[in-house]
């Protein structure tokens, strides 16, 4: 514990969004959301389907342009970056990964390095620390398992495959922030698990702050530090994973009847559902 008198640990304010609302002619995605995130923080962004979650991750990334409010990058408006220079802070995976195109995957990964090329597709080599591009993609191949895939099509490879190729793909990057919009929806239960726990061990070694827009709740407690809970583009919750995700708050935002348990490896709440009354008596009609 620090005494009263050492000094406090100065956090980096990596994003801010202040009084965001983003209008879509009479509709309202978002209103009045304000929020702030530390440099390194894991935030899991949840809700139900149109709660405003990719609207916010679109309006982060400076894909998209609120009605009124501000979104800060590092102190500055999204809007006032050009497009490398964000490219060198921010990073966005959609869900939908990479399409399966005739592209290899070395050229997919080496395709991340965009931001960081001049005009004539050239970078600055800094081979005392390591920065040779090459160096870079060879080393991402291999920590993501890809290198024996490197020069095999990404239409030869499973939907697994091509995910993980992506994440290499924004790993190579090097951005500071990692927007996720739903990366583990068209994995299976080994691939998503896979998936975020290489999310987190990148985290561990570099530091990148990661903001994931999920609907798994249980995989969400298990990663993400803090939690944006949106209801009908407003916040209904704003904190700590442990703190948010309880039996109450989950049945007035999704209007389920939920069971939290405390996970027995780490304790975090994981999620059941309960059947309604009509399906568990099992009297509904039969159709003939």
């Amino acid at each position: 514990m620090k005494e009263a008198n050492e000094p406090q640990e100065t956090r980096v304010r990596a994003l801010e969004i202040a009084s965001l609302t983003r209008d879509f002619g009479e509709f309202h995605a978002l209103k009045n959301i304000s929020w702030s995130v530390d440099e390194g923080d894991w935030w899991g962004i949840i809700g139900p389907n149109g709660s405003g979650k990719s609207t916010l991750l679109h309006l982060l990334s400076g894909v998209d342009h609120p009605t009124s409010g501000n979104v800060l990058v590092y102190g500055k408006r999204v809007s006032s970056y050009g497009r490398k220079e964000l490219s060198r802070l921010v990073a966005v995976l959609q869900q939908e990964g990479l399409p399966p195109v005739g592209y290899t995957v070395r050229e997919v990964v080496e395709m991340g390095r965009f931001p960081h090329q001049d005009w004539f597709g050239r970078e600055k080599v800094d081979k005392e620390k390591g920065m040779d591009p090459g160096i870079i993609t060879d080393r991402v191949l291999e920590r993501l398992d890809l290198t024996d895939l490197s020069d095999r099509s990404l239409d030869r490879l499973s939907g697994g495959q091509r995910q993980r190729v992506a994440l290499a793909k924004v790993m190579v990057q090097e951005p500071q922030i990692l927007l996720l919009d739903e990366p583990t929806t068209y994995l299976d239960l080994r691939y998503q698990l896979e998936f975020m726990e290489l999310l987190a061990e990148w985290r561990r070694e570099t530091g990148v702050t990661i903001i994931s827009v999920l609907h798994d709740l249980n995989l969400t407690a298990q990663f993400c530090d803090d939690l944006l809970v949106l209801k009908d583009g407003m916040v209904e919750g704003l904190g700590a994973s442990s703190e948010l995700l309880t039996e109450e708050r989950i049945r007035h935002v999704y209007g389920v009847e939920p069971v939290m348990l405390p996970h027995p490896d780490s304790g975090v709440p994981q999620l059941l559902l309960r059947r309604s009354a009509r399906d568990v008596s099992g009297q509904g009609e039969r159709l003939e």
